[in-house]
């Protein structure tokens, strides 16, 4: 289970770091903490309704995702549709969850990173919305841009929402979630 996001504290509570902040509510939950490891990022392994996962913030910056990815998936011999991958999603209202079993990268440039460097877009990823970028402001800009403090309530619901639906999808695979999750 990946989630997306940059490091540096000029980057926490991000738009872009909403898959940090959502594997992190994963770990809160199992009671872990990330440590230095060997996959160009932070890692912890959890069990979660006992299966083994691990979790993994890259530490590559977003657009190079796919280096710690591979590593960890050529590692553990991971095949591309047991690795969850959670991000950001400006096409989606703030707050509301989208899991899918494939698909292309939408513009998001940490999952096009995975996409070229797994050679397929057959994983699963977990979506989160962060809403769409007002008519002028630039879209790095508000990406890398902080919540509004009215946003924040919301988003945090949708963080533990999200924790949630990617414990289901450990349970219950990447339907089960889906049936659960997509629809509110």
């Amino acid at each position: 289970m990946v989630g997306l996001g940059n490091i540096g504290r000029e980057y926490q509570h991000t738009r872009h770091n909403i898959g940090f902040e959502v594997i992190d509510e994963v770990a809160r939950r199992a009671n872990a903490s990330f440590r230095k490891g060997k996959f160009k990022g932070e890692d912890v392994t959890v069990h979660i309704g006992g299966t083994r996962v691990l979790l993994l913030k890259p530490h590559t910056l977003m657009n190079l995702s796919g280096e710690a990815v591979v590593a960890a998936s050529r590692f553990y011999k991971i095949p591309p549709t047991g690795i969850l991958i959670i991000c950001d999603d400006i096409y989606l209202p703030l707050g509301k969850l989208r899991l899918r079993p494939k698909g292309g990268d939408g513009g998001h440039n940490g999952l096009w990173s995975i996409i070229h460097r797994l050679g397929t877009d057959n994983f699963p990823r977990l979506r989160v919305g962060v809403g769409g970028a007002p008519e002028q402001m630039e879209l790095a800009n508000f990406v890398l841009s902080r919540f509004l403090a009215h946003e924040v309530p919301l988003i945090h619901e949708a963080r533990d929402r999200a924790a949630a639906a990617a414990e289901t999808w450990v349970r219950e695979g990447t339907e089960g979630a889906m049936n659960k999750f997509n629809a509110g």
